[in-house]
């Protein structure tokens, strides 16, 4: 039973995993979908639904990123309201990006967004969601 079952996940995996691909390579919330993906398919299914629910949660989480997509450009304005200073970043100001530790405030996102454990701050003139502990950029909210 469990060979014929891992047999049908790797071969659910080949199957998925080039269609999604380009889903994921411009989706801005693929970091959190990927890790929730993976622990949530490790559970049910071992390392085969840990690589399955990987790309699953990262087109899931691409395609509706940290916030839901109503929820951005009211975030986006909100943050306007507030008139925070923009940090000078000498790099690209992409997904992924981890910000320095020193001379970037990080602010708390407020509740009716619904992405607690986030923050944000304003880099390069640009919104950007921070995973606190990593400092790593994970939507840039435009």
């Amino acid at each position: 039973m469990f060979r014929s079952y891992a047999k049908f996940t790797l071969i659910l995996a080949t199957a998925i995993v080039p269609l999604a691909t380009p889903l994921t390579a411009s989706a801005q919330g693929v970091p959190g979908g990927v890790d929730r993906g993976a622990r949530e398919g490790e559970r049910a299914a071992g390392p085969v639904g840990a690589v399955v629910g990987g790309v699953l949660g990262g087109v899931a989480g691409g395609v509706a990123g940290v916030l839901g997509v109503d929820e951005r450009p009211r975030f986006r304005s909100y943050v306007v309201e507030q008139r925070r200073p923009s940090y000078t970043y000498s790099h690209d100001v992409v997904v992924g990006a981890e910000l320095p530790a020193d001379g970037v405030t990080y602010y708390d996102v407020p509740p009716e967004y619904g992405a607690r454990e986030y923050r944000y701050t304003v880099v390069n003139g640009r919104t950007v969601l921070v995973e606190p502990r990593t400092r790593r950029i994970v939507e840039i909210v435009e």
